[in-house]
């Protein structure tokens, strides 16, 4: 739950993070490091891009994961490109396809990144939380705002 002020700043800082000259990996590595820092209940942030069938996995803060490639329609990620709509889970214990990245993780939120031309997925965010219902719809107007940045610069 993100109130419109913190919104707005997170999205100019956003936007001067993702517009640095350090190479493109750097810059997203340092966005997500930054959506971890400044928002408590974003206890892993990363960014999954889409190649071909799979999601390869690509800068991201917190605990390591094994999931690294996820195939359309596996967890909630995959289910995501396949339905071809952002997922909020607010309970990850009772999602039956669920790919547990963490003990830890209680809710999950995955926002699709989208081609500005045509709208087709070229990645998601992916952020999961240790709270239960920890997301709502300021969460996902918020990251589909992020999403609409990093967009814009690939």
């Amino acid at each position: 739950m993100i109130s419109p002020q913190l919104t707005q700043q997170l999205l100019q800082e956003a936007g001067a993070i993702l517009q640095s000259d350090a190479p493109r990996e750097a810059r997203l590595q340092r966005l997500m490091q930054h959506l971890h820092d400044r928002l408590p209940h974003y206890y892993w942030v990363g960014i999954y891009w889409l190649q071909g069938d799979t999601l390869v996995l690509g800068p991201y803060v917190g605990p390591p994961t094994e999931h690294v490639r996820i195939p359309i329609g596996r967890g909630v990620c995959g289910t995501a490109i396949a339905e071809n709509a952002n997922q909020i889970v607010h309970d990850v214990r009772e999602r039956e396809n669920y790919l547990a990245c963490n003990l830890e993780t209680r809710s999950e939120i995955v926002v699709l990144i989208r081609q500005p031309d045509t709208g087709a997925i070229i990645g998601q965010i992916d952020v999961d939380s240790t709270q239960v219902g920890a997301f709502d719809e300021s969460d996902e107007a918020f990251l589909e705002a992020i999403a609409r940045l990093i967009a814009a610069r690939w």
